[in-house]
């Protein structure tokens, strides 16, 4: 299987600047990370990830403010905000990227399957992901990833 060409971007320019990226995902349980370290030469700026699944893992793993989780739920921008600036940190990375959604088949803290929300984030920049998909879980789950890979890449180039 070749590397997807935007994780074969995102690597080049983290490389390029001498950066490196760590990962926090919900709903796509490590695809992300498992797309970024099919590109050779990954290992010189994939530090790792945290596949924080269940929700009391975004606050214990990536610290994300347990306070805001129970007032707002996991299915927002300010918690994948967090999400990635916590695996950043946690991980020794200066690039984090997360993702956060419903892929379904049922709807999540009063989303409905197919929101998602993401973010790569920087101490120079954020660019963040909101996506309404349809389409089958699989379909949600690549999609997300394509989307927060072509986040990743943005944040870098732009800065």
């Amino acid at each position: 299987m070749s590397p997807d060409p935007e994780a074969a971007r995102l690597v080049s320019a983290l490389a390029g600047r001498g950066m490196t990226v760590a990962t926090c995902e919900s709903l796509t349980g490590g695809l992300v990370g498992a797309t970024i370290t099919q590109v050779p030469g990954a290992s010189a700026v994939y530090r790792g990830g945290l596949i924080t699944y269940a929700s009391d893992l975004k606050t214990s793993l990536a610290g994300v403010d347990p306070a805001w989780i129970a007032e707002h739920g996991v299915i927002n921008p300010e918690t994948a905000l967090a999400m990635a600036r916590g695996c950043a940190r946690t991980c020794g990375a200066l690039m984090g990227l997360a993702c956060t959604g419903v892929a379904g088949p049922d709807p999540q803290d009063g989303a409905p399957v197919g929101t998602v929300f993401g973010c790569a984030w920087t101490p120079q920049r954020c660019v963040p992901v909101a996506l309404h998909l349809d389409g089958d879980r699989q379909e949600i789950r690549r999609v997300t990833v394509e989307a927060l890979l072509a986040a990743g890449v943005t944040c870098v180039t732009d800065f």
